[in-house]
């Protein structure tokens, strides 16, 4: 196992030497800076598990360096040391997110000891999200590769343990209901009943008696006592599904099952207790339908314990190879058959869409691929027209190449950013190392800017 890579950012260079010195004597693994913007080119090569910086620096200081790395790493440790401590940026630094605040001169176990506490409960964390990366028996696997769908999974994983209401907010077809199967899985409530329910699907007069339950006679045609999913879900957990979508006389019965724990079946002579963990999602603007009257404020506090956004396919450029991998071999199995490979350009293709019905879009195109195509190669006519279609040159009347256009798209971006891989790789929408692998894909693994 390698040892935790700490990375120590110091303009003074007797005390980076010394704070390397201590730290390396402590088994860290450690990787130095002079400056911010150093530590950010160092920051993206290589897993870092704390950041141990100075304040006071020239060209950026170390809570604005604090803000970049919490950017691009939201959960990464930052301890702040500096020689002009003040009560004020103390608490303005931990405000802003650092793990600690030391002031120099320091003993180097204050700096130790938050540093052993901060990287162990990192390696846990890490541990958790690859859990939900590799799948259980309760809860399929989530690919996540990107930095953003990574981000996701840290919520998700933090939050899986509690028993706190989530709210899960993202596009149709994220798969919020696979991160409400993650959330689900991670809990003690794992050996208990997962039920989801679409708010949207079901009518409003029979989504009273689904939700809360009936008993025989409550109402015609109720010829029998019925459970609800409150009930059925009993010890485990429910998912309700465009919970934005519930009617408003529904939103307040809700509420009170929310609030006092209990459900009132329709025609029951008292309430019954119940033990269940709510998750709810939606594609919607929620506070705009809380503005406009059409969502109880109250219901919506009482959800909103814990939002995850749930990114889109088109943020997550990094899993689109490793999801359209994945899509294959799993609908190859289910048809019995052996997966095809990915011709260049139906990938290139695949990478140019926007995929607006984001991963479920992505799934029905494979498996429509797999059920038409013939070959052992996938190919650009098994793909549906929308994600075919490339429109052609206005000038030349020539059709450009998805290679091409992309090819041009990076230049541009190099040259705007003056040649800063990260600052190109952002403008552009992909994580550092997917710019590096395009750049070599085409031939720029020099300088792409004087190509």
């Amino acid at each position: 196992m390698s040892a935790p890579r700490i990375l120590v950012v110091e303009d003074d260079a007797d005390m980076r030497q010394l704070l390397e010195d201590e730290l390396r004597v402590a088994g860290y693994d450690v990787v130095s800076a002079s400056s911010a913007h150093e530590a950010l080119e160092r920051f993206e090569v290589g897993a870092t598990d704390a950041v141990v910086t100075d304040l006071i620096m020239p060209g950026m200081y170390g809570n604005e360096l604090l803000a970049e790395l919490h950017q691009r790493d939201p959960d990464v440790p930052v301890v702040i040391m500096t020689a002009f401590a003040t009560i004020e940026s103390a608490v303005q630094s931990i405000k802003e997110g650092a793990l600690h605040y030391v002031s120099k001169p320091f003993r180097m176990e204050e700096l130790l000891a938050p540093l052993e506490l901060a990287v162990r409960q990192r390696a846990i964390q890490r541990q958790l999200v690859e859990s939900l990366v590799r799948g259980t028996a309760s809860s399929p696997a989530i690919v996540a590769e990107s930095a953003v769908m990574r981000k996701t999974l840290s919520v998700i994983a933090r939050a899986a343990p509690a028993d706190s209401a989530v709210l899960l907010l993202g596009e149709s077809g994220t798969g919020k209901e696979l991160l409400a199967r993650a959330l689900h899985g991670g809990s003690a409530r794992r050996e208990r009943p997962f039920v989801a329910v679409n708010c949207s699907a079901i009518p409003e007069n029979l989504l009273e008696s689904q939700l809360f339950g009936h008993k025989r006679g409550a109402f015609t045609d109720a010829r029998e006592d019925q459970r609800g999913l409150f009930q059925v879900a009993e010890g485990g957990t429910l998912f309700l599904d465009e919970i934005a979508d519930l009617a408003l006389s529904l939103q307040s019965k809700l509420l009170r099952v929310l609030q006092e724990r209990e459900v009132h079946p329709l025609g029951a002579a008292s309430p019954m207790a119940v033990n269940v963990r709510v998750v709810a999602a939606t594609h919607q603007d929620l506070d705009r339908r809380v503005a406009d009257g059409r969502f109880r404020q109250d219901l919506f506090y009482r959800l909103n314990v814990i939002a995850v956004r749930v990114p889109p396919l088109r943020e997550r450029p990094d899993d689109l190879r490793p999801l359209v991998g994945h899509l294959i071999a799993k609908h190859a199995r289910r048809l019995g058959r052996a997966g095809p490979q990915v011709d260049a350009g139906v990938m290139a293709l695949l990478e140019r869409y926007a995929w607006p019905g984001n991963v479920r879009e992505l799934e029905n195109t494979i498996e429509r691929a797999l059920v038409l195509g013939s070959n052992s190669v996938l190919r650009a006519e098994d793909l549906p027209d929308s994600v075919r279609v490339v429109a052609p040159a206005a000038v030349t009347g020539r059709i450009r190449t998805l290679a091409e256009v992309e090819r041009e798209q990076i230049l541009e971006a190099l040259r705007v950013a003056q040649g800063n891989k990260t600052a190109a790789a952002r403008a552009l929408g992909f994580d550092r190392k997917t710019l590096y692998r395009k750049l070599e894909s085409y031939g720029l693994g020099g300088d792409p800017t004087e190509a």
